[in-house]
């Protein structure tokens, strides 16, 4: 079985894929000086709690926390007793290269996210990847990562507001009855959100418009629901974008003699 990793600033997923689908996911909060024996300990204990037994052969990592790969590295060879495949890294072949500035080195979230929506949706895809970030990754139409958009996601701008401004307090985001808050907390709700909302609508927007051709719209991450609501314009919901594309990855490579 396969063991599909996504290292992003704030937290990490592992996803258990048995060829078919994913038998479980387990998400922890991002530390880049947890030890290959604390995940192990971690994941180990979370595995048996679910009732998953899963010999895992492989393991496919993705990190945009490079100081993190090194000890994924030694849970994967000391626990698993394989090399795993790091997106991004020379020997990682990808099914169509990026076509980007020289020199430039995209994501390994936006890579995976990249083949994962090509593999679903077919080319001419924008993915928005609701992170630490919001990425916005465009896709052509033969599956080449092409560029994109990088913003402040929503949880940072909150902490930034809440950090910022010591009057104000720090709250959840959430879709609010009103656009006019008649309160603190329903000030901030309706900025952020319906802020965020007119954000994403109108890089879509201009996406498209310098794209010059047809796209469909793909959001993905925790918070690509709540704004779903919002109506920005997203035609599919994938929550597991990012863990599919991983396993793409892997696949391509396995055919192709790589890992």
């Amino acid at each position: 079985m396969l063991l599909a990793i996504d290292c992003g600033n704030t937290n990490t997923v592992f996803s258990i894929w048995d060829g078919e689908k994913f038998l479980c996911t387990l998400r922890t909060s991002t530390h880049h000086s947890r030890t290959a024996d604390a995940y192990f300990t971690w994941y180990s204990t979370l595995v048996k709690h679910y009732g998953i037994h899963a010999d895992i052969t492989d393991v496919v990592i993705a990190s945009t926390v490079p100081r993190v790969v090194f000890n994924l590295r030694i849970f994967a060879d000391r626990f698993f007793g394989c090399r795993p495949l790091v997106v991004g890294k020379p020997e990682c072949l990808l099914p169509v290269a990026p076509r980007i500035d020289e020199g430039t080195v995209p994501g390994p979230d936006r890579l995976a996210n990249a083949v994962g929506a090509f593999d679903r949706h077919g080319g001419d895809v924008v993915v928005v990847d609701f992170g630490t970030a919001t990425n916005f990754d465009v896709v052509a139409s033969d599956g080449a990562y092409v560029g994109g958009i990088i913003a402040p996601g929503v949880n940072l701008s909150l902490e930034a507001l809440h950090q910022g401004a010591a009057a104000l307090p720090h709250i959840d985001i959430t879709r609010p009855e009103k656009v006019i808050g008649t309160n603190t907390v329903g000030c901030i709700q309706s900025g952020v959100y319906w802020g965020y909302s007119g954000l994403i609508e109108g890089l879509i927007a201009r996406i498209k418009e310098e794209y010059g051709m047809p796209m469909k719209v793909v959001g993905t991450g925790g918070l690509a629901p709540l704004f779903d609501q919002a109506d920005v314009g997203f035609d599919a919901i994938e929550d597991d974008l990012t863990m599919h594309g991983l396993t793409v990855i892997h696949r391509y490579n396995k055919e192709n003699g790589s890992s």
